[in-house]
């Protein structure tokens, strides 16, 4: 085994260590947390299984079909419960539903399940994005901060680790069908070694704000 394929594995070793400190603290939680707790069950169990299908030389592609929309609905309803008080409900909600049946037809017409979904993933990056944006822009206000502070500590490490994944890996998923069927095999894997870096710094970000909140 090269030692791109090990980085590649290494890059579990956080989402797997993540999932464990989520499991053992999860009722020390807040409800804003307990919610994108679901997100890490839900993404960790989707990456695992990945990485089993990869290891037996599997198309594992039909997973990040079923991950994009149901890990959009999740955060949407992370951020639903931190912006609340700030932006209508509503257009979270509904922003999460077109999203999910826009991501279900690229799966069946567009882009099939054996393919990469790099339309959907491209919308899912840069609607994290603006809700990222918005909440830095929320956690910035005085009031907030001085009401709840702990809880912006650690919000703000999940939001950061969002916000650098999605824009860091912005273009590797647009251009991400190109890739996959018009470069060569060491392209394609370098090209993932850089999106394994940047989850690795994503899952980082997520321990530390778990395990801030939870010792606090």
């Amino acid at each position: 085994m090269n030692i791109a394929k090990i980085i590649l594995l290494l890059s579990d070793l956080p989402v797997l260590l993540t999932l464990i400190y989520t499991i053992v603290c999860f009722k020390k939680l807040n409800k804003a947390l307990r919610v994108f707790a679901y997100f890490i069950f839900f993404s960790s169990f989707i990456q695992l299984l990945s990485l089993v299908f990869w290891l037996y030389r599997m198309n594992n592609l039909p997973l990040l079909h079923l991950y994009v929309p149901v890990g959009f609905v999740l955060l949407a309803w992370f951020y639903r419960t931190i912006l609340g008080d700030f932006i209508n409900k509503r257009i979270i909600w509904f922003s999460s539903i077109l999203f999910s049946i826009f991501s279900i037809i690229n799966s069946l017409t567009l882009q099939k399940v054996f393919t990469f979904n790099s339309n959907a993933l491209t919308v899912e990056s840069i609607l994290i994005i603006i809700l990222a944006l918005f909440s830095f822009m929320v956690f910035l206000n005085d009031i907030v901060k001085q009401n709840s502070y702990n809880d912006i500590i650690s919000l703000n490490w999940i939001n950061s680790g969002l916000f650098i994944y999605h824009t860091s890996n912005l273009l590797i998923f647009y251009f991400g069908a190109t890739i996959v069927s018009k470069f060569s095999v060491d392209t394609n894997l370098y090209t993932w070694i850089l999106h394994a870096f940047f989850s690795i710094i994503m899952y980082c970000c997520f321990f530390i704000s778990l395990w801030k909140r939870s010792r606090s």
